[in-house]
C-alpha cells in the first residue's frame, strides 16, 4: 500500500514513510492510493485487537504482522480494561459507542496508544537512526493522549501546545502534570486554530528543518494530520457494527447510521474510510457545536472561517480550522490541484467554495447538525432523566445531532470523553449549579449519580504542576526549535 499527497499525487511514499513525515512536503496530507476490501464474515467475530491487527495489516504493508498483531494485543488489552470498542444501548434504535474507557479517558487513546509503537517501529523500518521530535497541537484531548503514548520512548521527544484557558481544568491538569523527561507542555495565547496554525508553519518551514537536521533531529506529527493517527480509528466502526448485529439490534448487511461530535474532521473521516471498505454505513452525521463551520460547509459547499469563535463547554470541537477535512475533498474529487487551490484560498482569504458535483458528493454521505451549550446541558439531563446515560458535552452535541439527523437505520452515537473530563459542566446540566472547583464537582458528581470517576482523573489533585508556561503564536517556532 502507497500513500500520495492530498496537493500533489506525484509524491508518493510508503505507510512508514507517511507515519514518520507526518505532514507531506508543500502542506498536503497523505492519503492511500487505494482501499482495501474488507472481510466482513471472517472479522465479524473476532477480539477487538485481532480484529485492529487484521484492518492495519491490509494499510500497514511494509509492517511484520506479527509486529502488528502483537502491538494491537498489548494496546487494547490490559489498557482498556476489557471494554475496548464497548457498545451501550441508550433507547430504541440508539446507541452509544463509548470510546473513553482507556488511560486517559478519551478516543484518542485508540489512536495514540498504537501510534508510538508504529513510529518506532517505521523508523526500524525505514533504517532511520535520528531523534524525532513529535509537535501537537491540541484542542484538548489529543495532547494528553499522546504525552501519554510517548513519555519516556527512546529516540523521541513530544511538545504539546494547547490553547490557554480553552480546555477544561481536568484536560489542562492531565497535560501539565506528566512525567517523563522527554516531554514538553505550552499553553498558547488564542485558540486552538492559533496552536494548530503555528504547528503547520513550523511543518512548512523549510529552515526550522534545516536547523534541526543539523542537530540529528527530524519532525513529525501526533495530530490526525499523520496516517498514523487515523488508520487506528477505522477498526472501531467494523467492531460496533459487527457487536449490534450480534446483539440482534441490526441486520447482517443492512445499513448503520454514526453520529460523531467532530472537530479537526479525523474521526468521522475514519468512519468513510470503514465504508470505502465495504462496512454498511449509511449516514455519516456531521455534529458541531456553537462553532459549526463544518455543519454550514456540508450545508452550503462554502467552508468560511471569518467567523466568530465561541468558547463552549465542548472544547475540544472549538475548532475552526478542519484539517481532515482536505483528505476527504481529495477522496471525492479525485484531484490534487482543485485540493491545492482551494488549501491555498483558505490560508489566504479565509474561504473557499466547493464545486456542485463535490457538493453533491459529500451530502450523499453526510448529514449534519449543529447544537449550542444550552442545548447540549438539556440532553444531558434528558438522557439521565429517561435512559440513566450519563454523558459529556461533546457527546451530548452528538446527540442532539443524532436526534436531528435520524433515518430508519440504527444510530451509534460516538462517545468520545468520559463525563469526568467536564465534571462542572455535567453537574451543572443535571442540577443547575456545580461548585468553582473540577474536583470538587467530580465528587458531587458521583454523589448524584452513583457513577465513579476513573482513578486517572481523581489522581490528578495530588500531582505536581510541571508546565505552566504561555507563548504567544509568533513563539511556537522558538519552542520548536529549543
Amino acid at each position: 500500500m502507497q500513500y500520495q499527497s492530498t496537493r500533489d499525487q506525484s509524491i508518493v511514499v510508503s505507510a512508514s514513510e507517511a507515519i514518520v513525515r507526518g505532514l507531506a512536503p508543500g502542506g498536503g496530507l497523505f492519503v492511500p492510493q487505494e482501499f482495501p476490501a474488507a472481510d466482513l464474515e471472517a472479522w465479524r467475530a473476532l477480539p477487538y485487537d485481532q480484529l485492529a491487527a487484521q484492518i492495519l495489516r491490509l494499510y500497514l504493508t511494509d509492517f511484520d504482522p506479527d509486529f502488528l498483531a502483537r502491538a494491537c494485543a498489548e494496546t487494547y488489552g490490559a489498557p482498556f480494561g476489557g471494554k475496548a470498542g464497548q457498545v451501550a444501548r441508550v433507547a430504541e434504535g440508539l446507541f452509544a459507542l463509548e470510546l473513553w474507557h482507556g488511560p486517559t479517558c478519551a478516543f484518542k487513546d485508540y489512536a495514540l496508544q498504537l501510534m508510538p509503537k508504529l513510529l518506532v517501529q517505521a523508523k526500524k523500518n525505514l533504517g532511520r537512526t535520528e531523534k524525532t521530535r513529535i509537535l501537537v497541537a491540541t484542542s484538548g484531548d489529543t495532547g494528553k493522549a499522546a504525552l501519554a503514548g510517548y513519555a519516556g520512548l527512546d529516540g523521541i521527544e513530544i511538545e504539546v501546545f494547547y490553547p490557554n484557558a480553552g480546555t477544561s481544568e481536568i484536560q489542562r491538569l492531565q497535560m501539565a502534570t506528566q512525567t517523563g523527561d522527554n516531554v514538553a507542555v505550552y499553553a498558547v495565547e488564542g485558540n486552538f486554530d492559533d496552536a494548530q496554525s503555528g504547528v503547520k508553519r513550523v511543518f512548512a518551514d523549510e529552515a526550522a528543518a534545516r536547523e534541526l537536521a543539523g542537530r540529528g533531529i527530524c519532525l513529525s506529527s501526533a495530530n490526525s494530520i499523520n496516517w498514523g493517527r487515523l488508520a487506528p480509528q477505522i477498526v472501531y466502526y467494523f467492531y460496533a457494527y459487527f457487536r449490534l448485529v450480534e446483539a440482534g439490534a441490526a441486520a447482517w448487511g443492512e445499513p448503520v447510521d454514526f453520529c460523531v461530535p467532530t472537530g479537526n474532521f479525523g474521526d468521522i473521516l475514519a468512519g468513510d474510510y470503514a465504508r470505502r471498505m465495504g462496512l454498511p454505513v449509511g449516514r455519516l452525521v456531521c455534529a458541531s457545536n456553537k462553532n459549526n463551520v463544518l455543519a454550514d460547509f456540508i450545508r452550503t459547499g462554502v467552508y468560511d472561517k471569518r467567523r466568530e469563535f465561541y468558547k463552549t463547554t465542548s472544547p475540544s470541537m472549538d475548532i475552526l480550522i478542519s484539517s481532515n477535512l482536505e483528505r476527504l475533498l481529495y477522496h471525492l474529487t479525485d484531484s490534487d490541484g482543485k485540493v491545492a487551490a482551494w488549501m491555498r484560498e483558505l490560508s489566504e482569504t479565509g474561504c473557499y467554495t466547493v464545486d456542485a458535483g463535490c457538493l453533491a458528493a459529500l451530502q450523499r454521505g453526510f448529514g449534519c447538525a449543529w447544537a449550542d451549550d444550552e442545548a447540549a446541558a438539556r440532553k444531558i439531563r434528558e438522557l439521565w432523566q429517561q435512559a440513566h446515560y450519563l454523558c459529556d458535552p461533546h457527546t451530548a452535541v452528538a446527540f442532539c445531532a443524532a436526534g436531528a439527523q435520524r433515518t430508519a437505520a440504527p444510530m451509534v452515537v460516538l462517545s468520545t470523553a468520559s463525563p469526568f473530563k467536564f465534571p462542572r459542566d455535567v453537574l451543572a446540566a443535571l442540577a443547575g449549579t456545580a461548585p468553582a472547583g473540577d474536583f470538587e464537582a467530580m465528587a458531587a458528581l458521583t454523589q448524584a449519580t452513583g457513577c465513579a470517576a476513573p482513578e486517572s482523573l481523581r489522581c490528578l489533585q495530588q500531582m505536581p504542576v510541571r508546565f505552566t508556561q504561555v507563548l504567544p503564536p509568533e513563539k511556537i517556532r522558538a519552542a520548536a526549535l529549543r
